[in-house]
């Protein structure tokens, strides 16, 4: 099962929140598009890479449009843990709040 953190899913609405101030159905195209990238990790949930960073095998990344989707292997689960801009780096306070 792929289960979102409360923070991961602040990101996703604050992501939404800024691009709708110029285009609302862009907006809605990208938090759609975030949360449907997280589909199937369950079943292959070494798919995206190490996030380097952190150096945890467990803790790995999905690129999609300008972001990251950064996860949790909890097998047989995953849990997302944060959504954060492709040019930023993984900090602990961004991933684990």
């Amino acid at each position: 099962m792929v289960s979102w953190t409360d923070h991961a899913v602040r990101q996703v609405r604050q992501i939404h929140d800024w691009i709708a101030q110029d285009s609302p159905i862009y907006a809605r195209r990208v938090a759609e598009g975030l949360v449907k990238r997280t589909t199937g990790l369950d079943e292959l949930p070494r798919k995206g890479k190490m996030v380097p960073e952190l150096n945890d095998d467990s803790v790995r990344e999905i690129p999609q449009y300008s972001y990251r989707v950064i996860y949790n292997i909890k097998s047989p689960d995953v849990e997302i843990l944060a959504v954060i801009h492709k040019r930023r780096d993984a900090q602990p306070h961004d991933i684990y709040s």
